[in-house]
C-alpha cells in the first residue's frame, strides 16, 4: 500500500473519530440541560464507574517546552528516580516514531517528505490517538508516566505556523488531561546555544519564539513552570518534588479527566 492511500485511509478515521466525538459531546450536552442531575461524561472519565472513582492509579506527568529545553534529559532522570522510590515509572515521548503513524512524522521532522500544515497536525494528533487507549490502561494499573511532549507541544507548535489555536485543540479534545504539566522555561537563545540545535525542521530560533508565545497562550494555573537554565541538577530536584507530590496525590484517587472539557 503507498504512502498516499495510508495516508488518505488514517485522515478517514480521524474524521469519523471527531464525527463520534462531536456527536457524543452534543449528546452529553443535551441530555445535562434535559437531566440537571446527570453526570457529564466530559469532565469525569470514571462517571459510568462510582465503585471505581477512589481507586488508586498512575500519575500522568507531562514535560513541555521549546526544543533544547533539556525536557528528554530530564524525563529519563525522572524515570530513574521514582524506580528509585519504589514507585512504577515508564518514559514515553510524542511523537511516538515507532508507529505507521509516527514514521511518516519522523520523515517529516527528518526534512525527508513535505506535508501541508493541516495534514501534519492531524498526524501527530492521530500519534496520540494510538497511544490513549493503552495510556490509559497502563495509569488504572498503577503505572506513572513521565511524558516528553503531548497534546501542547502539537498546538503550540501548529499555532505558531499561523494556524487557528482553536482548531488545533479540537483533533485534541477527548485524549487524557494530564494530572501535571511542568514547562521547562528557557529562552529561544538559550535554547539554541546547546548543541545538536538545528538539526530538525522547527530548530529555527525565528520559529522558536513564535512557539514561546504560543505556549503562553496555554499556560494556565495548573503548570509548573521550572527555570530550565538553572542547572541540571537543581531542575531535576524542583522536579522531583512536583511528580511526588502528583503521585502522591493520584494514589489517594485523583480522577482521571479529558483535555480541554468544559
Amino acid at each position: 500500500m503507498s504512502a498516499s492511500i495510508r495516508t488518505l485511509l488514517l485522515f478517514c478515521r480521524i474524521f469519523r473519530t471527531l464525527v463520534l466525538q462531536k456527536s457524543l459531546y452534543s449528546r452529553v450536552k443535551f441530555s445535562s440541560k434535559c437531566f440537571p442531575t446527570s453526570i457529564r461524561m466530559e469532565n469525569n472519565l470514571n462517571s459510568s464507574t462510582e465503585g471505581s472513582k477512589m481507586e488508586s492509579r498512575g500519575a500522568l506527568v507531562v514535560l513541555e517546552g521549546l526544543d533544547r529545553s533539556g525536557k528528554s534529559s530530564q524525563c529519563s532522570r525522572l524515570v530513574s528516580f521514582l524506580e528509585g522510590q519504589g514507585i512504577s515509572a515508564e518514559l514515553w515521548r510524542f511523537p511516538d516514531r515507532t508507529t505507521n503513524v509516527g514514521q511518516m512524522i519522523s520523515a517529516y521532522l527528518s526534512n525527508t517528505s513535505q506535508l501541508d500544515d493541516h495534514t501534519i497536525h492531524l498526524l501527530f494528533s492521530a500519534n496520540r490517538w494510538e497511544k490513549r487507549s493503552l495510556m490509559e490502561t497502563k495509569l488504572k494499573t498503577g503505572k506513572t508516566l513521565i511524558v516528553d511532549r503531548y497534546s501542547y507541544s502539537g498546538v503550540a507548535f501548529s499555532s505558531a505556523k499561523g494556524l487557528d489555536i482553536e482548531w488545533c485543540k479540537a483533533p485534541e479534545i477527548g485524549l487524557l488531561a494530564p494530572d501535571v504539566v511542568v514547562y521547562l522555561d528557557i529562552s529561544p537563545e538559550k535554547a539554541a546555544e546547546r548543541g545538536g540545535y538545528g538539526g530538525e525542521r522547527y530548530e529555527k530560533l525565528e520559529f522558536q519564539k513564535k512557539v514561546a508565545d504560543s505556549y503562553s497562550v496555554l499556560h494556565d494555573v495548573s503548570w509548573k513552570v521550572v527555570d530550565g537554565c538553572q542547572p541540571m541538577e537543581d531542575v531535576e530536584k524542583q522536579l522531583q518534588e512536583v511528580v511526588l507530590d502528583c503521585v502522591t496525590e493520584c494514589r489517594k484517587g485523583k480522577l482521571l479527566a479529558t483535555l480541554w472539557s468544559k
